[in-house]
């Protein structure tokens, strides 16, 4: 037993995290069993959140400090000044009416350049690997830094916001649908291709179908996320709720910032819970 001890003692740390541990079985049969990693996963973690505290300066004690400014901030913004809602509805439409047109254009552009960039249904690599490669650089880029280019490009306005909402509801709806098809059954696809029908028939009349509860999904789906990202588009000049709210804590009217905050977050409540039902219709 103590020899057993001490040779413990003398293997290598390595050799004892990673080396695989024999097991006897009740059989009289041995396996190897692997060691844990959890110990090595823990330290790396550990390791990892100490150099972001270090790198970004977190600082605890300030936030201690703080609390009280910010109680103050936030009891101000829940007592929204009601005489402001009149100015909080047009930016309000504003907002709605780009995501509905960013929304409706972004999702008719993904789905024909969706079903280019699915390998089910494009066999050409090249084109492939080119229509995927625009596609992940228009995904790469935020949608504030879209609505900056855009309201350089075409001026200050909600026509400039609502071509940001139109490109990231384009990169959106295009990777997620052209996942989708690429899990649908092609068998009756390469049917149709067998009996003389193009790729476009083949594609509206074979696959088209399987894909639109989950295509008009996505679409909903991009919906939500636009009104909620429209309302942020104003501080670039690109019109919307987000002009109003950068003035509010400019002035620092928090009384006014509640109205406004309080009037989108009714609004995309029932946005969105709206969007809910009608997925659950087309599942």
């Amino acid at each position: 037993m103590k020899k057993n001890a001490t040779a413990a003692a003398r293997t290598p740390l390595f050799d004892r995290v990673f080396k695989p541990e024999t097991v006897t079985l009740p059989n009289g049969h041995t396996v190897l069993r692997p060691r844990s990693r959890t110990p090595l996963i823990a330290a790396l973690v550990l390791f990892a959140l100490a150099l972001s505290v270090k790198v970004t300066g977190f600082d605890l004690t300030l936030i201690v400090k703080r609390a009280s400014q910010l109680t103050k901030i936030l009891g101000q913004i829940f007592q929204p000044d009601a005489s402001f809602f009149d100015k909080v509805l047009p930016p309000l439409f504003d907002t709605i009416k780009m995501s509905i047109l960013g929304s409706v254009i972004g999702c008719l552009l993904a789905l024909p350049y969706a079903v280019a960039a699915s390998a089910n249904i494009n066999r050409s690599k090249p084109l492939l690997a080119a229509l995927r490669f625009v596609l992940n650089i228009v995904r790469t880029l935020p949608t504030l830094v879209i609505a900056s280019i855009c309201a350089l490009v075409f001026g200050l306005g909600t026509f400039a916001g609502t071509v940001a909402i139109v490109v990231f509801t384009f990169g959106v709806v295009t990777k997620m649908l052209y996942e989708s098809i690429e899990t649908v059954n092609m068998g009756a696809f390469e049917a149709l291709e067998s009996a003389g029908a193009n790729k476009f028939q083949a594609f509206w009349s074979a696959v088209f179908p399987q894909v639109l509860p989950t295509y008009l999904s996505h679409c909903l789906y991009s919906f939500e996320m636009n009104v909620r990202a429209a309302s942020i588009l104003g501080y670039v000049g690109a019109g919307g709720l987000g002009i109003l709210i950068d003035e509010r804590i400019g002035w620092r009217d928090y009384n006014g910032l509640g109205t406004v905050l309080l009037t989108l977050f009714v609004a995309v409540f029932v946005i969105e819970n709206l969007s809910q039902f009608l997925r659950s219709k087309l599942s």
